[in-house]
């Protein structure tokens, strides 16, 4: 008879734990969403409170999608976005040539499991890949868009 209270108490602490846990994996993801989606929606509530409030107030306040365009956050140029992805391509290629150094350090010297060792491996040649495609598309994205990317500056120089 004790070794089945034995045996309850402990599979009840670990059904205890795994249902802790499980809610913790589920509930953590679901918050960040839903903070994420929160802070949008209240952003653009106020600036529709914004806005109403101008026209409450002042109802010949003249056109309202200029307005709004002078409220608006700044929208980045493509220069600026394909800076952008450089930086986040070198982020990624140093990444992964810290992980392979590493994975190749510790494969030289042992002392690692060959399961861990393999998943630092696939970790560094996943971060190596995701930075060479930011790279390519950095490049690639910069021919295409020469002559888009002078005439923005152009714009800016002459609205300036």
């Amino acid at each position: 008879m004790e070794g089945i209270e034995g045996f309850n108490a402990v599979w009840g602490g670990i059904m205890g734990w795994t249902t802790v846990l499980s809610a913790l994996y589920l509930t953590i993801p679901v918050l960040i969403v839903w903070m994420i989606i929160r802070y949008f929606r209240n952003k653009t509530d106020k600036r529709a409170q914004i806005v109403q409030a101008i026209i409450e107030k002042n109802p010949d306040a003249g056109n309202v999608e200029e307005l709004m365009r002078q409220i608006a956050p700044r929208q980045k140029s493509l220069k600026e976005k394909l800076l952008e992805k450089l930086l986040w391509g070198s982020v990624f290629v140093v990444l992964g040539i810290c992980f392979l150094g590493y994975a190749l350090f510790i494969d030289y010297k042992g002392g690692m499991e060959a399961k861990t060792l393999r998943g630092t491996y696939l970790v560094a040649f996943v971060l190596l890949g995701v930075g060479i495609v930011l790279f390519l598309n950095y490049v690639i994205s910069k021919k295409m868009l020469a002559k888009e990317i002078e005439a923005e500056e152009n714009r800016i120089v002459h609205s300036a």
